[in-house]
């Protein structure tokens, strides 16, 4: 598989790899293999990006448990800030701070001016992995 030859090329060139699975665990990547068929192929630890809205605790427990089904490492997660903190915000992040099994590597704040520009790497403490 061409992803699997470029994360071996990678690895040859970094000391770290990260590769995101934008759009979700189970994305299909063909009609027959999904994202986290290939993420457990390459047993492949994992960081779980949270978008911080309703549904949000639903849905990251739901993930955490088909990548621990799966058999892989739940490395951490990272809180992302997808709409302007509401007044459920604060609960959200106690609750799945405390159900997610892993640490929470950062929160990524609401970035309303130009998001896709912003050094979003500085909320994150990869230390603690």
């Amino acid at each position: 598989m061409v992803m699997s030859a470029g994360l071996r090329a990678l690895e040859q060139q970094a000391d770290w790899v990260l590769v995101e699975g934008a759009g979700g665990w189970f994305t299909p990547l063909s009609d027959t293999f999904t994202f986290a068929d290939w993420v457990t192929q390459e047993q492949l630890p994992v960081i779980l990006v949270v978008g911080v809205k309703l549904g949000c605790i639903n849905h990251a427990m739901l993930t955490a448990q088909a990548i621990q089904h799966a058999g892989l490492t739940l490395a951490g997660w990272v809180a992302n800030d997808v709409t302007p903190p509401g007044k459920r915000h604060a609960e959200y992040m106690t609750t799945l701070t405390r159900m997610i099994p892993a640490p929470l590597l950062g929160e990524i704040p609401w970035l309303a001016e130009n998001p896709e520009n912003a050094a979003t790497g500085k909320y994150i403490n990869l230390a603690l992995l």
